[in-house]
């Protein structure tokens, strides 16, 4: 297997910007595209349930990180497939992402507040996930 990527390999400034693609900020999604970052921008859309991206990731050297949008929405093959191949942080990013107070309270006590600030906006993104997915008037009818 190669080695495999973390979230802790990038620069802070790529990490805010991937902070804000989260959010929505398209300039910031051009940001990570135009400087060698399309990564984290597929993992941003992963993120918010594009399936081409999630497919992109895995074809493009980037499983692991597959494998956390997956682990965030609490599959639990992705769950076992991170701990598995070692990948402690961002295994524990993702269990903060699904509300785990354990993983939360670490991140809290490391100080990592970028961290924080990213695991709190995709809470936020799951949370409307949820509410989208049990709306009835969004509903398909076929």
């Amino acid at each position: 297997m190669p080695i495999l990527h973390s979230l802790t390999d990038y620069d802070t400034k790529v990490l805010i910007a991937f902070n804000q693609s989260l959010l929505g900020e398209k300039q910031f999604s051009e940001f990570l595209l135009k400087n060698g970052f399309p990564e984290l921008e597929a993992l941003a859309q992963a993120i918010h349930s594009n399936i081409k991206a999630l497919e992109w990731l895995g074809a493009n050297g980037y499983p692991e990180f597959a494998v956390l949008s997956n682990a965030i929405d609490d599959e639990p093959e992705a769950i076992e497939w991170l701990k598995k191949y070692n990948c402690n942080f961002l295994s524990t990013f993702a269990a903060a992402c699904r509300k785990d107070p354990v993983a939360m309270k670490w991140f809290a006590d490391n100080d990592l507040k970028l961290f924080v600030m990213m695991i709190s906006n995709i809470q936020n993104i799951l949370m409307y996930q949820s509410w989208d997915a049990s709306d009835f008037h969004k509903f398909r009818r076929s």
